[in-house]
């Protein structure tokens, strides 16, 4: 109901630029606040507190390294990409290669974020979905069906008229409802283990899960520190900063200064909110071993698992709206996104002649078209009922976002201008030879895991495809 008002008053006289950019008029605060939901997202919201104690990956408080990696990026993101949209006036970040090289990268930018956004929003509500209706619609009886159906319609209610200048207002509300039922299930944990959320600090530093930099498993080790920061500051750079769907909250904001405001205060916000995170996965195996709980084959279900079943009700009721919460904050500003990108970018409605009214009924059509191809995608999922197949489809959807870091790497480094009609084959043999040796990586060189760090060998075999394509430019 929240969401709902929320999206009345401000959709509100909203025409299309107050779906794309909120009338560029956002309060820097808000979007910042508002970020952090976006970016953690509901798949965060019950992953990492199950990676601390599972081994491997992110183990511990490894993660943290990453987070450490991510201020790089975004410090880039707001020196360097920022000060570009602005000065170019872009409604889509993919402008920015048409100006540079041609139609032809436009395209392929806007089309590898279509694909990219697509396949992961449907994969992170698709797990949210799961836990949805095995812990709370199921038991009453709601097929996943319909659990999906009334998922995306909701979020479709409350997007579809006021778009980026609805969801500004409605992920700072998911932003506090998340992080307060983090808040508050660790604070849960901490009575139950006779102390007070005042000694978190001091009941982690005594368990086994409390390592932060990982220096001594050299390039093999999945968390080395090096390994983990670097990657951090790339993903941040990509899946931020040449990311339609977290950028289109930067642009509305009023102007460049206050973009950037936004950018550097989200990144602080962004330490804190992953660190309770953590903190909260720790609570959570220190919970479970001392009250002989199993822990769930797959980690991801530990803390459904502890809230819905082994803590108090009012907890299991916030554990509820907080993942709905990360998982609206994630899937609607995904859909309105996807929705700009393919008005903009591929219909190319803002360069139109056609009248104001018509433009609007047209991008409400692809707003239901892609409510829709994310309802179908939700379901082939389910059908698919193998993990490691949806997984490594997620996984290579990531590897659209390596041909971006070089196209804009090269763009912003040198004028060499480019063969415009090529961009097409560069960017889709780069993420097939980088598949090709991440799969083949520990075989070939020595045990060599490249882990995140694919990415930026996936930017650099496209800078080096842009590169032979190239020429000097005259004049």
């Amino acid at each position: 109901m929240a969401l709902l008002l929320i999206s009345y008053f401000t959709s509100r006289k909203a025409n299309n630029q107050s779906f794309y950019l909120a009338d560029r008029n956002s309060p820097w605060i808000v979007v910042a606040i508002g970020m952090i939901g976006a970016s953690l997202s509901g798949v965060t919201f019950i992953s990492i507190p199950g990676a601390v104690g599972a081994g491997g990956t992110n183990m511990a408080f490894s993660y943290m390294q990453m987070v450490f990696g991510y201020l790089v990026g975004y410090f880039i993101i707001a020196t360097v990409l920022m000060p570009i949209y602005y000065r170019m006036n872009l409604t889509s970040i993919y402008g920015y290669l048409e100006d540079r090289f041609g139609r032809n990268s436009y395209k392929v930018g806007a089309s590898f974020f279509l694909l990219s956004r697509l396949i992961g929003a449907s994969f992170r509500l698709y797990l949210v979905a799961i836990v949805l209706h095995a812990f709370v619609l199921g038991p009453m009886g709601v097929s996943f069906l319909l659990t999906v159906v009334i998922s995306i319609l909701l979020i479709w209610s409350y997007t579809f008229m006021g778009g980026i200048k609805t969801i500004i207002w409605t992920d700072t509300l998911q932003t506090i409802c998340m992080l307060l039922a983090v808040i508050l299930t660790i604070s849960y944990i901490c009575k139950s283990l006779d102390s007070s959320i005042f000694s978190l600090g001091e009941i982690i530093s005594n368990s086994e899960y409390s390592q932060l930099f990982f220096f001594e498993g050299g390039w093999s080790d999945p968390n080395n520190f090096f390994k983990q920061f670097i990657s951090g500051a790339l993903i941040a750079l990509v899946m931020t900063g040449l990311d339609q769907d977290m950028m289109q909250k930067n642009l509305s904001c009023r102007s460049l200064k206050d973009a950037q405001k936004n950018m550097f205060t989200f990144s602080i916000i962004l330490i804190f909110a992953n660190a309770l995170f953590l903190s909260l996965g720790a609570l959570l195996y220190i919970f479970a071993h001392k009250n002989s709980i199993e822990i769930p084959t797959k980690t991801d279900q530990l803390y459904p698992t502890l809230a819905l079943e082994h803590f108090s009700a009012p907890i299991a009721v916030f554990f509820i709206l907080g993942l709905i919460a990360a998982a609206y904050s994630s899937a609607d500003s995904a859909l309105t996104s996807l929705t700009t990108s393919f008005s903009v970018d591929i219909l190319e409605l803002e360069k139109s002649n056609i009248e104001d009214a018509q433009k609007t009924r047209r991008r409400m059509q692809v707003h239901v078209l892609f409510s829709f191809l994310l309802l179908l995608l939700i379901l082939v999922f389910n059908a698919m009922n193998d993990d490691a197949v949806i997984n490594n489809l997620f996984k290579a959807a990531g590897y659209t976002y390596g041909p971006l870091l070089g196209l804009y790497a090269f763009g912003i480094l040198h004028k060499r201008q480019i063969k415009d009609h090529l961009v097409w084959f560069i960017c889709i043999l780069s993420p097939i030879l980088s598949y090709v040796l991440n799969a083949n990586s520990g075989h070939w060189f020595n045990g060599l895991s490249f882990g995140f760090l694919i990415l930026a060998v996936n930017g650099l075999l496209t800078y080096i495809g842009l590169w032979l394509i190239s020429s000097r430019t005259h004049g």
